[in-house]
């Protein structure tokens, strides 16, 4: 069920991807410091990247996980044209391949949570579907890699829609949470 819901989610953000306007294309996500370009550079790793990638990238961004996953996307980004990255989101929908260390599950949590933060600095409304979404969130609150325990941990789970809360699990800030 999780490569159903995944192969969606891929062909969802990569058709959003491709409606966005070159001025849309250069603006600011969610995710501070990366246009919709890094975005897109960022959401095509998941099927490409092995050991040696993450190895040799962390040794490279001393052993901190954002600072590689922001070098890596950069990079990709700067050597791939906006048409290039839909076509390889798009070539990879169906892939179970994941980096390593992930889980089944992190790659859908990855494109539901990204495809939010492209859709909502630009007023697009992205609409998460609710059986994955829920999957997706129980998978956040148990996982220690995402946080959400220790973001959680004083003021507990917020009475929320589930795709906000998942926004919230991962780190956004939702305006009115």
């Amino acid at each position: 069920m999780i490569m159903k819901w995944l192969e969606a989610e891929r062909l969802g953000v990569a058709d959003l991807l491709e409606d966005l306007t070159d001025d849309e294309w250069r603006r600011e996500t969610l995710c501070a410091g990366w246009t919709m370009q890094e975005m897109a550079a960022h959401l095509t790793t998941s099927t490409r990247t092995g050991w040696r990638d993450v190895l040799t990238g962390a040794v490279k961004a001393r052993f901190d996980w954002n600072r590689m996953e922001d070098e890596k996307a950069r990079a990709i980004a700067a050597r791939c044209t906006r048409p290039e990255l839909i076509a390889q989101i798009r070539e990879t929908a169906g892939s179970p391949k994941r980096a390593p260390m992930a889980a089944p599950i992190d790659p859908l949590v990855d494109f539901l949570v990204h495809g939010q933060d492209i859709a909502r600095p630009l007023g697009r409304v992205r609409e998460m579907p609710l059986e994955p979404a829920q999957a997706a969130l129980e998978h956040v609150l148990k996982s220690p890699f995402w946080g959400a325990r220790k973001r959680f941990r004083e003021s507990g789970v917020p009475d929320l829609p589930t795709p906000d809360l998942l926004m919230l699990a991962t780190g956004r800030h939702i305006s009115g949470a």
